[in-house]
């Protein structure tokens, strides 16, 4: 009918983890507390009772936003937001209206090859809401929640697919648990999105109607959404009847449908005020600066740096860089495999010439054996990786044994699941174990010869020209040394032997 393209804004809520809450010294519990258990007259909105702001909580806002490349406001100010809700027991929310923490931002990452960049509209601090645990014919509230404190992020209208979205929050989650502000699970509700959405036609300047969709608990549900709304105003566009109002639509997980709600709130419907309860927050500029250079290395940051500074691919980066500990134990790794390769007799040369000559070997090494080989072990014993009982220290020296090729990759797995079971170090193992490789080639060539004079038939068949079967020979090489052949040398040996 007509080329359209969408338009994506996003609202996300950041649960900030501060030992209290925003405005009161209750603490900030776990969602699985017992309900109502942290709660007081301040989060319970009793008459007459007076909040205090967070400081912490501000300090959290602030190198928030300024990870987020945002403007931060050295004067912002708390309003009164006000709505009727059971899970709002004031009857207003304290938010930012006009004057929040930080505008005008931005977050690149990278979507495959190329970087992508989200501008960001403003982030303010504000409560959290009670919550509402519905059941079949009554509801119930717990206030633990109540109060929290809340960092509201507004994208600009500038995503331009659900993937794109669900990229975007997916980073902002890993930004958060960098800055160690918030762990940001959206399943467990530290993290939440109300996703903005409308449909014009390619070129047209004019936004049109927008629908605000909710109940998002998910990266997923969040992408799935939104491919649902592209389809279902893409097709009113075709009718001839594009939305003409402002709506709110909630997202059916069991269907998979978005199902309406209400028509959509304007800013003026919430009767916003200045909090007359709260003074105004004025940063000075030495408090701003200091959280400033506290900053840790980001992960964009970190994705670069590691392009430049190593040879991993940049799939392996995204993997690496999704874990701030993990990146940091990569590092490490990295770091001690060369200082075992300084003392190698096969290797020789300064730091530098060994790492410009051996670089490419030893990334492939690092990523191949902790990315598949340990990330599998982690995952079958259903462990956090900073759980895993092998040091960088001993990871490093394992991927040495292996470079300087005295154990061979059967030996290497066995030797990488007995450390994993007991935090042993790699050398201890080869030698309990005897799986270290022979390297005389005496042995070498007494085990080749064995296996080509026991075995007639697979080496004429070689010899006549069924290349494949040289594997087999390797095999039975491999099978007479116990394991103490090295693979490669092996096929070398069996080449010339036959011809």
């Amino acid at each position: 009918y007509m080329n359209l393209e969408t338009i994506i804004g996003l609202e996300i809520h950041v649960q900030l983890k501060t030992a209290s809450k925003m405005f009161c010294s209750c603490p900030n519990v776990d969602p699985e507390s017992e309900p109502n258990s942290a709660v007081c007259p301040i989060c319970l909105g009793h008459p007459g009772v007076l909040p205090v702001v967070n400081q912490p909580a501000v300090a959290d806002g602030v190198k928030a936003a300024l990870a987020l490349n945002m403007q931060v406001n050295q004067f912002s100010k708390f309003d009164r937001k006000s709505y009727f809700y059971p899970d709002l027991p004031k009857g207003f929310q304290i938010s930012q209206y006009d004057q929040p923490l930080a505008v005008n931002g931005y977050l690149e990452f990278f979507v495959g090859q190329e970087t992508k960049k989200i501008t960001l509209e403003r982030l303010h601090l504000e409560e959290d809401t009670a919550k509402n645990i519905h059941q079949a014919n009554s509801s119930l509230i717990d206030f633990n929640r109540s109060g929290t404190p809340l960092l509201e992020i507004v994208t600009e209208p500038v995503i331009t697919s659900p993937a794109e979205a669900k990229f975007f929050l997916q980073e902002l989650r890993l930004l958060m648990r960098y800055l160690g502000v918030s762990a940001a699970d959206m399943e467990k509700g530290q993290l939440r999105c109300d996703a903005n959405i409308s449909l014009r036609p390619a070129g047209e300047l004019h936004y049109m109607a927008k629908t605000e969709i909710k109940n998002l608990n998910s990266f997923r549900s969040v992408e799935k959404a939104l491919q649902y709304e592209v389809q279902r105003q893409s097709e009113l566009w075709r009718q001839g009847k594009p939305p003409a109002s402002q709506s709110t639509r909630g997202w059916d997980e069991q269907k998979q449908v978005t199902v309406e709600q209400r028509t959509k709130e304007e800013a003026s419907d919430y009767r916003y005020f200045p909090e007359p309860d709260i003074p105004p927050l004025q940063l000075k500029n030495e408090f701003v600066e200091k959280l400033r250079l506290d900053l840790p290395e980001l992960p964009q940051a970190k994705r670069n740096r590691f392009l430049e500074q190593y040879a991993f691919k940049l799939a392996d980066i995204n993997i690496i860089v999704q874990d701030k500990y993990l990146s940091e134990y990569v590092e490490q790794v990295v770091s001690e495999f060369l200082a075992w390769l300084e003392t190698a007799a096969e290797v020789s040369g300064t730091t530098e010439e060994i790492w410009q000559q051996h670089q490419k070997k030893i990334c492939q090494l690092v990523s191949g054996w902790l990315l598949s080989k340990l990330f599998k072990l982690v995952n079958e014993r259903q462990i956090d990786f900073k759980q895993q009982p092998i040091t960088a220290e001993n990871f490093a020296e394992f991927l040495a044994l292996i470079f300087q090729r005295r154990i061979n990759s059967t030996a290497a797995q066995i030797i990488l699941e007995e450390m994993f079971d007991t935090g042993q170090d790699p050398s201890d193992i080869m030698d309990e174990k005897d799986l270290s490789q022979s390297q005389q080639s005496g042995d070498l060539h007494d085990w080749v010869e064995a296996v080509v004079r026991d075995n007639t038939f697979p080496v004429e068949q070689y010899q006549g020209g069924k290349e494949n079967v040289l594997q087999f020979l390797i095999g039975l090489v491999m099978k007479k040394s116990a394991g103490k052949a090295d693979p490669t040398e092996v096929k070398k040996a069996l080449k010339k032997r036959l011809g």
